[in-house]
């Protein structure tokens, strides 16, 4: 096993997580499962693979259909402190100290733990994030709750395309999820549940249910090493995947003992269709600023089967992210019109049955869940069975109609080129026109740049051809109003050589699976973090633990 040494300033925090015993632990788990992470990802392949050869689509799988078709099993019940979770934080890096404090300290009845979109996994990142959520469970923040009483902490590993490189075990780098899970359940399950707050999980980026498997068998082994209970670890999955909208069941029956239920979000799940499908001129996905919403057939029928799937098997089933900002002054027009544009999408989930979804601004808590108070009622919607709901592989495979429009096209080069510049920084979201961005809204935004070039896709205002040579003059165009605001050299280089890598990205011949595993192994990335001398970087150097 071999570790870089710590980042500069937190050599305190490094020594605390990583001891002989975590250490020792972390080899356990990453060498008992890495040759199945390695399968679960070759399955991705493969299927990917059959899909583009044989011009396929999904459908919900038959070799499964007595799961499916079976009435009488349910998951476990979840325990009290998950039943009422109307309204939680999301998007937040626990790196971010002050950020997190606040989550803590507000109403909100759950926060999401995010170590994957929110989050830029910078060594400096997760060794101060993951050390952060252990003095939030032993109660070392000043003027914040203990753990029983503040906000349940839902904790999200990274996902299975992502690698821990400051980490090797038996000559290879670490998978991402294992290297986040495994130090957080060494150091932190047993006390979570000591206390009835935990340990509980999102897990992001879920394909299959043969990954939902795998992570079963990751809880049953963690429980059993750390003497918790079997069913001790509750999991959120969630479906951001439209090859897994075909097999929710299928996902919640491998971890019936383990499952807080299933979450749908919108941009992640519309960035899939373009990864699995982005070459088919079937599946061309017009400008989501203007023609994708929840409304649509394809988005709706995803959320009203996710939440038809959940409740008839007693899981709990959660909405997306309230991405806007609310403007500081609660009497101005700006203020009234987001909160009600808020309000209207959020209760449209409500309506469809969700027991509950997450706001990134902590001014939205208070409003939602009042708005939960008005239109529910209990702590949960799970009597709400959707009967009247039938989805059919159409509805969920049914793209929106609609072009591309200039405002889209030049928003969508605008939020893929601050994202990267944002990962460069080690910052893992920003906020643009009065909203938080961060890898979801990246993946749609630069998936869809890099489709409409593929298909020669025509804009609506003019008639000119999305090309190369437009999204390169309109990035360039980009820079120039970008780079009046940053006065710093180092900002304006950083800014470039973002630019440079989006182009990089939406002109490849073949899709790049995800912008964060691109990026996460991109020379360039690693180099730039490397050489920065602010300590939030990326430490190369090895040395062996054992």
């Amino acid at each position: 096993m071999e570790l870089s040494p710590p980042p500069s300033g937190l050599e305190a925090e490094y020594e605390t997580l990583f001891t002989a015993d975590s250490l020792l632990f972390l080899h356990e788990l990453v060498s008992t499962f890495n040759e199945e992470v390695d399968q679960v990802l070759r399955l991705r392949v493969s299927r990917k693979a059959h899909l583009d050869l044989s011009g396929d689509l999904p459908s919900f799988l038959e070799n499964t259909s007595h799961i499916r078709t079976d009435p009488t099993w349910r998951v476990l019940p979840v325990p009290p402190r998950l039943q009422r979770r109307h309204v939680d934080i999301g998007d937040l890096a626990p790196c971010d100290t002050q950020r997190f404090i606040k989550a803590l300290q507000s109403p909100a009845q759950g926060i999401q733990v995010d170590f994957d979109d929110g989050n830029c996994p910078t060594y400096h990142n997760q060794i101060k994030g993951i050390h952060n959520i252990l003095k939030a469970v032993y109660n070392q923040f000043p003027n914040v709750p203990p753990i029983s009483q503040a906000p349940v902490l839902m904790l999200r590993p990274r996902a299975w395309n992502m690698l821990e490189h400051n980490m090797m075990v038996e000559g290879r780098e670490v998978p991402g999820p294992l290297f986040d899970f495994g130090l957080l359940m060494f150091h932190c399950g047993q006390t979570l549940s000591a206390n009835q707050s935990g340990p509980f999980f999102y897990l992001s980026k879920v394909e299959s249910f043969m990954e939902a498997r795998l992570w079963n068998k990751i809880f049953v082994w963690c429980q059993q090493k750390l003497g918790l209970p079997l069913g001790s670890i509750k999991a959120t999955v969630l479906i951001e995947n439209v090859l897994a909208a075909f097999e929710m069941e299928e996902i919640l029956y491998e971890l019936r003992e383990h499952s807080a239920g299933l979450n749908c979000g919108i941009w992640d799940y519309s960035a899939s269709f373009v990864n699995k499908f982005g070459h088919r001129q079937a599946f061309l996905l017009p400008d989501r600023s203007k023609y994708v919403n929840m409304e649509k057939r394809f988005l709706r029928s995803y959320m009203e089967l996710l939440v038809q799937t959940c409740h008839r098997r007693g899981a709990l089933a959660t909405g997306g992210m309230a991405a806007p900002l609310l403007p500081p002054d609660p009497l101005s027009d700006s203020h009234r019109r987001v909160l009600a544009a808020v309000s209207r999408l959020k209760l449209l989930e409500i309506q469809a049955g969700v027991d509950g979804f997450m706001v990134y601004d902590l001014s939205l808590i208070d409003p939602m869940q009042k708005l939960f108070r008005l239109n529910t009622e209990g702590d949960n919607q799970l009597n709400q069975l959707r009967h009247d709901v039938t989805v059919t592989p159409d509805d969920l495979l049914s793209m929106p109609s609609g072009g591309v429009t200039l405002y889209g096209l030049k928003y969508n080069i605008a939020v893929g080129v601050l994202f990267i510049n944002a990962w460069l920084s080690g910052e893992g979201h920003f906020f643009y026109r009065g909203q938080v961005e961060d890898s979801a809204t990246a993946e749609i935004s630069r998936s869809q740049v890099w489709q409409w070039i593929c298909h020669q896709t025509r804009l609506e205002d003019d008639g000119r051809v999305v090309s190369r040579r437009l999204v390169t003059e309109l990035t360039e165009q980009l820079l120039v109003e970008l780079s009046a605001l940053r006065p710093s050299g180092r900002d304006k280089q950083r800014l470039l050589t973002a630019a440079d890598m989006f182009l990089e990205v939406v002109l490849k011949r073949d899709f790049p699976e995800f912008i964060t595993t691109y990026l996460n192994q991109e020379h360039t990335f690693l180099i730039y973090v490397n050489t920065n001398p602010n300590p939030n970087h990326y430490r190369c150097t090895m040395v062996n633990v054992f």
